[in-house]
């Protein structure tokens, strides 16, 4: 590395270890002179002497010996704070270990910082930081934990990490198949959507918790949240902030269809921008009455499960079902079936149809593109309202269905205007 990349490297090493020395510093301000174990000037000096650490170890033992120096500086950096974390813990009568952990993670990402990828000892100082800081709100949490949630997470990271990797990927059956781990990956984002809403629920309240849980749920599948949100109106939250949620990830798909469109074919995005925008503007607006028709400040009763692992995988086996059914269709009716296949694809999600119809854009025309990815929105949104009915309380699916038949009608009349038929 030439004389400019090292003071870059070692900058950042030093910037490491200031910002962690200021949140341990902040945090020990009251203390006297002298009281506190490490503050911002120690850190700052452990961050440099990680980065100090990884030059001279490439420079002095650059052949089989290599980590000698580095590992040496850890020991003695170790051994340093672990004496003064012991003194400081007979003299406060204290057990706790982080501002030692904290310091040589330091200067380990000090090193990082030097002899590795500089973005990655960046963002590794960055998450430091962010627990550090963030020991009020993890302690409270894990005072509010209760045995139901905990298992309920630990049961959604064993089938992420350890049962997911498992299952094979190529997919089975005539007409593309179906892939079992495309499956299992549909059933943990159902699982995930209702875990996020009932944790943001227990964290922010009934109203608000599902108003944004449901808007970020929008972001990856406003079908999945949807169904997670009718199933939530029956088991425990109110139908007004469920409602909300469904509502709010149903604006919200539309607009990131919006986004796409602009990103994948701007000419066909030029015609159904507008309705868009303003379907998903009037979703907002509906989502946002609900809540407060709902009772803002009112706390609503969280489902004694956070989620209840059978109906999703028979909401996942729905959706599997039904993107077979249309790539089926699509075999079956070639290029003529290009609008069934529109609507019939839409009923899982409408992404689908829309990457679908924008990568044949060469092949077709601007007209015949516009109104098979409008036909795509308008059933995806006709689906979601059957499915708040079968699966969501009367009171969830009136109000779902009142404020898409509002969107759609408001959509279809500015697309009108924009002269799509």
């Amino acid at each position: 590395m030439d004389l400019i990349d090292i003071f870059q490297r070692l900058g950042l090493a030093v910037a490491i270890g200031a910002a962690v020395g200021v949140e341990r510093h902040w945090r020990e301000r009251d203390e006297p002179e002298g009281a506190r174990i490490a503050g911002i000037r120690t850190f700052t000096l452990i961050g440099m002497t990680g980065g100090l650490a990884g030059l001279l170890d490439g420079a002095l033992m650059p052949g089989g010996f290599s980590g000698l120096v580095l590992a040496s500086f850890l020991i003695m950096i170790a051994l340093v704070m672990l004496r003064f974390g012991l003194m400081e813990a007979r003299a406060e009568g204290s057990f706790s270990a982080t501002t030692v952990i904290a310091s040589i993670a330091t200067f380990g990402l000090g090193a990082l910082a030097v002899l590795g990828d500089m973005a990655v000892a960046s963002a590794g100082g960055a998450f430091m930081v962010t627990v550090l800081a963030s020991r009020e709100f993890l302690h409270g949490a894990i005072r509010r934990l209760t045995w139901v949630e905990l298992r309920s997470a630990v049961v959604l990271l064993a089938m992420s990490f350890v049962l997911l990797p498992l299952i094979p990927a190529a997919p089975y059956g005539p007409f593309g198949g179906v892939s079992p781990r495309s499956l299992m990956m549909l059933v943990i984002m159902l699982a995930s959507i209702s875990y996020v809403g009932y944790v943001v629920v227990r964290l922010i309240g009934g109203g608000q918790g599902d108003l944004i849980a449901g808007a970020v749920g929008g972001i990856v599948s406003s079908t999945a949240t949807t169904l997670a949100m009718a199933r939530q109106s029956r088991v425990g939250t109110g139908a007004a902030s469920a409602a909300a949620g469904a509502v709010a990830a149903g604006g919200v798909s539309l607009v990131r269809t919006g986004v796409l469109l602009a990103g994948l074919a701007p000419a066909i995005a030029g015609v159904l921008l507008p309705g868009l925008l303003i379907g998903g503007g009037v979703m907002a607006a509906a989502a946002l009455l609900f809540v407060r028709r709902g009772g803002l400040g009112s706390e609503v009763a969280a489902p004694a499960n956070p989620f209840e692992l059978s109906e999703v995988i028979k909401m996942a086996l729905l959706i599997t079902v039904i993107a077979f059914l249309a790539r089926a269709s699509a075999e079956i009716f070639g290029n003529g079936g290009l609008y069934v296949v529109s609507a019939l694809s839409a009923l899982a999600d409408v992404d689908a149809a829309t990457v679908t119809v924008t990568g044949m854009v060469p092949q077709l025309t601007s007209d015949v593109a516009t109104r098979a990815i409008g036909i795509a929105v308008i059933a995806n949104m006709c689906a979601k309202i059957l499915y708040a009915a079968a699966a969501g309380s009367p009171a969830f699916s009136l109000r779902v269905a009142i404020a898409s038949l509002a969107a759609m009608l408001a959509g279809v009349l500015v697309t009108f205007g924009a002269g799509l038929l």
